[in-house]
């Protein structure tokens, strides 16, 4: 198939946000100095942030046509075959693009190496265009990344890179029905979270830490952390925080799921039951008393573009 288009996948500035917010520069800069920030180092990141982004449409420009879309329109934009996306910016947004694009190679670029740690950028301003070429020739190494899904008894359905969250959207106990194998039951918790290989470091990890009731699925991966080890294809499923009661269990509280194994919850919430992932709450999906939400494996995945 050959590569028409190459779609630039961009968020707004910490600086653009702020102007959003206050109306003006001026504002937000006086609103920063007052609260005892540092303005300049807004300033700073914008500017190396649209170097960066100048530097590649320059690149780009001698190779393949391109186009910008921001990160609130992943939603509706339509991608297709004949793209390479490239992202531009921090890791959350590499892995909140990856949900839309199904498979298209994702050349993901870190704008300012000194600022950010880019666990998922392995291509900087200078030698992505490299990576480009060999996406448009298709000759290039890329990682695979098995997503997660939850799809609920309407039809909707959310995909996520690292991890969904099934629970309250406030600071109050999820109730619902769990079903796992041929194992149920009701619960009152702080949530379920699913994680992906790709998020088992992240929010995963931290609930390793304070479930004695995971002990059997924990090895340790130095002095100072416990982590689970997933193999590609794999999502792990954890209770938040499971309340026990003569109405509500705390038995079903973890597991693994892969291929046809799925997950399954119904809510008991009358309101203010959600679906979130990757830690983006506008990614959502409402969760009330009537929704049955089954989780698994998704059929899409993710195909991140590696360096070597």
């Amino acid at each position: 198939m050959t590569i028409e288009y190459a779609i630039i996948v961009k968020s707004k500035t910490r600086l653009e946000l702020l102007v959003e917010r206050f109306n003006t520069k001026a504002q937000a800069k006086f609103y920063i100095d007052r609260s005892g920030g540092s303005f300049d180092d807004y300033q700073l990141e914008h500017d190396n942030f649209h170097q960066s982004l100048s530097m590649m449409q320059r690149q780009l420009s001698t190779v393949i046509k391109n186009k910008i879309v921001e990160r609130n329109f992943l939603p509706s934009f339509l991608f297709n075959d004949k793209q390479v996306v490239i992202v531009i910016g921090q890791d959350g947004l590499v892995a909140n693009t990856a949900k839309y694009v199904n498979e298209i190679p994702i050349i993901a670029v870190n704008p300012d190496i000194a600022r950010y740690d880019g666990f998922l950028l392995p291509f900087n301003p200078v030698n992505f265009i490299g990576a480009v070429e060999k996406v448009m020739d298709n000759n290039f190494n890329a990682k695979t990344v098995t997503l997660a899904e939850a799809a609920l008894n309407n039809g909707q359905r959310l995909l996520a890179f690292n991890d969904l969250f099934i629970g309250a959207s406030s600071h109050v106990s999820a109730r619902y029905k769990i079903s796992y194998t041929d194992k149920t039951e009701e619960h009152s918790s702080s949530g379920v979270i699913v994680s992906t290989q790709a998020g088992s470091t992240g929010w995963l990890s931290s609930i390793f830490n304070m479930t004695f009731a995971m002990h059997q699925f924990i090895e340790k991966d130095d002095a100072k952390k416990k982590v689970v080890k997933l193999k590609d294809g794999q999502l792990f499923f954890a209770v938040r925080e499971p309340f026990q009661s003569q109405k509500t269990q705390s038995n079903l509280v973890a597991g693994i799921l892969a291929g046809q194994t799925k997950l399954v919850l119904e809510s008991y919430m009358p309101i203010n039951g959600v679906i979130f992932s990757d830690g983006i709450e506008s990614d959502f999906l409402h969760f009330n008393s009537g929704s049955v939400a089954t989780i698994g494996v998704a059929k899409e995945k993710a195909k991140l573009v590696t360096a070597g």
